[in-house]
């Protein structure tokens, strides 16, 4: 089942899980986050919602709605407007898990990364061509270094 956007309370992130079990821990800073970089690109957040799945539950996501046949990591279904961000942003759970092990990476670390990368293409990043793509990968650093400290 896709996510239906449903634009009635301003300025609400949520987390879902489908077709897995994951808890996401801090879920309060990240909520803080990433209504800071929102605002910091002077925009507002409307509807967020992140859903956590499986990498066969994401490629199903990406073969019926964007007709592509490969794993992913995350898929933005962006429905901002104006200056109100908005959208759907699809994380595998085992895909940022062996993203994280591939490049020594916490996994922690690397999902911070994967969620603030949907939230810079809800903000018009792009990241297809080389150089969009080392933007992308700048402003990802810049934003980690603000997520909250525990």
């Amino acid at each position: 089942m896709i996510w239906v956007h449903l634009c009635t309370i301003m300025g609400k992130i949520s987390f879902y899980t489908e077709d897995i079990t994951f808890t996401l821990s801090q879920k309060r800073d990240f909520r803080a986050w990433i209504s800071s970089i929102v605002a910091a690109e002077g925009k507002k957040v409307g509807e967020i919602s992140y859903i956590f799945c499986s990498d066969d539950y994401l490629l199903d996501v990406n073969k019926q709605y964007l007709n592509h046949d490969y794993y992913t990591d995350i898929i933005t279904f962006d429905y901002c407007e104006g200056d109100v961000v908005s959208g759907d942003l699809f994380i595998s759970i085992p895909r940022v898990k062996e993203y994280a092990l591939e490049n020594s990476i916490d996994f922690k670390k690397e999902l911070q990364r994967v969620v603030i990368h949907g939230v810079l293409h809800l903000l018009g990043q792009k990241d297809k061509k080389k150089e969009d793509a080392e933007n992308m990968r700048k402003l990802e650093e810049k934003a980690l270094k603000l997520f909250p400290k525990k």
